[in-house]
């Protein structure tokens, strides 16, 4: 093989034109007959018996050309790479084919995108607001209250029905006295005050006693789908069982049973320490990010369009496996969200642009700040990764490349750099709220996404 020409093009982009030596391309060409002959019926010949030169006469040289390429090509790019020692970004494209004839040898030309050339400005001492964290009483007793929920039983009793009871109850609707579909159920379970019903059906079971059986005239939401909108309707209701909900007492006993700790206290004040852990980790995630917003406009790159799609096409991976464990698709979700897939694309290239433009910032500031990753750290990470996401240490060492896991931590340390340089303004609601609405989703690093991977082939097998 020989690099005919390498020029660069518009976007970061080189194109390469490489010849393909007559002698290489009639190797790939008679691999491809010694595949293919067993398939091709020649009168006079037993299937795969008929020479190379008899087929061709007969079907025409081209009739291997196909697969030839399809062999060779991926040598055509590792001859480009090794030769050139190009800096790209994914796989090098292939343009055109020129080829006549096998003898003729071919001429493949190919495109590929470059990493770009990074220059960043003055990244230290950048300034963003960060609030103060804190811990209300109330918040501590609001969890308390929920996991005394969590842990209530739940008791039959003999007393007309009250907000927060869970009712037995049948029912059936209907429309100008005739049952309309999805309009009755028998013994269902419902807690009143919960709104799983439409607006006024709990309300009306409120008082109601056991055996007892009650109309109850009500009128569906406008909203609600086509055939009942609006519609005034009639739903008959019986009371079979009312059940309460026994709140555990709050003392030291509720601490035992539901925690590690022996006391209230004990167990109050690990909460409020978990509550502002999660605070302090929000507020720095919205600092980092108002932080990479500023970084993103010390850039000067040339962003090529394929580092773009790479990065959209991963984020749209991860968002379907993500809404998937919820039973939706994209287009569902699009609906959801009230957007065309052309509005969403947009957003998703948007997010996938800065994102790219995040990533080779610090990619540059790694560079500039000398950052290494040492073999103990590297082992740590794969230790912390598979705890975090449950998954096999070993599992994860073989998903997850060396390289993969260096560069996450750099981009890290990186991200650090700036974080620890930074200097707090003051805090504006306004500023905080503009910046969660504009920030892209963080990138999955690379033992998450594994992790992914992992989780969902492990539950396709089962």
């Amino acid at each position: 093989m020989n690099l005919l020409k390498s020029e660069k093009k518009e976007n970061n982009e080189i194109e390469l034109i490489v010849e393909v030596a007559p002698d290489e391309l009639e190797t790939s060409v008679n691999k491809a007959y010694l595949k293919n002959r067993g398939r091709i019926a020649v009168p006079g010949f037993r299937k795969g018996k008929a020479p190379r030169k008899i087929i061709e006469r007969m079907y025409g040289v081209e009739i291997f050309l196909s697969d030839a390429l399809d062999e060779i090509l991926p040598q055509v790019v590792r001859f480009v790479m090794e030769e050139t020692e190009l800096d790209t970004v994914g796989y090098p494209k292939i343009s055109d084919v020129d080829v006549t004839a096998p003898s003729a040898g071919a001429k493949i030309t190919l495109i590929a995108a470059l990493y770009p050339e990074v220059k960043i400005g003055d990244y230290k001492g950048l300034s963003a607001p960060k609030p103060e964290t804190s811990v209300s009483d109330e918040e501590v007793e609001k969890e308390i209250e929920a996991m005394r929920t969590r842990n209530a039983r739940i008791e039959t009793v003999e007393r007309p029905a009250a907000n927060g009871d869970t009712t037995v109850i049948d029912f059936e609707g209907f429309l100008d006295g005739v049952p309309f579909e999805g309009g009755k159920g028998e013994n269902y379970n419902l807690e009143l005050g919960s709104g799983q019903f439409i607006p006024g059906f709990e309300d009306k079971i409120v008082g109601m006693t056991v055996g007892e059986e009650r109309d109850l005239d009500l009128v569906f939401p406008e909203n609600y789908k086509e055939d009942l909108a609006g519609k005034a309707v009639v739903f008959k209701v019986k009371v079979n069982e009312i059940k309460e909900k026994m709140l555990p007492e709050l003392d030291d006993e509720f601490a035992k049973d539901i925690s590690e700790f022996d006391t209230l206290d004990e167990y109050r004040a690990s909460i409020k320490e978990n509550i502002l852990m999660s605070k302090e980790k929000e507020v720095d995630e919205t600092f980092e990010g108002l932080l990479m917003d500023k970084l993103v406009d010390l850039l000067e790159a040339e962003v090529p369009d394929a580092m773009v799609a790479q990065q959209q096409n991963s984020a749209m991976d991860n968002l379907t496996r993500q809404i998937s464990a919820y039973g939706m698709t994209p287009e569902s979700y699009m609906q959801m969200l009230g957007v065309t897939p052309d509005q969403f694309s947009e957003r998703m290239r948007e997010s996938a642009e800065k994102q790219v433009r995040v990533t080779l910032a610090l990619n540059k500031i790694s560079e500039l700040e000398n950052i290494e990753i040492s073999d103990d750290e590297l082992d740590k990470e794969y230790q912390e990764a598979s705890e975090r996401f449950k998954v096999e240490l070993e599992e994860l060492k073989e998903s997850v490349a060396r390289e993969d896991m260096v560069r996450d931590l750099k981009l890290k340390r990186a991200a650090q750099v700036v974080k620890d340089s930074a200097v707090v303004t003051k805090f504006e609601e306004e500023s905080v709220s503009d910046t969660k609405e504009k920030k892209p989703a963080a990138k999955k690093p690379a033992a998450k996404k594994a992790a992914s991977a992992t989780k969902k082939q492990k539950t396709e097998k089962q």
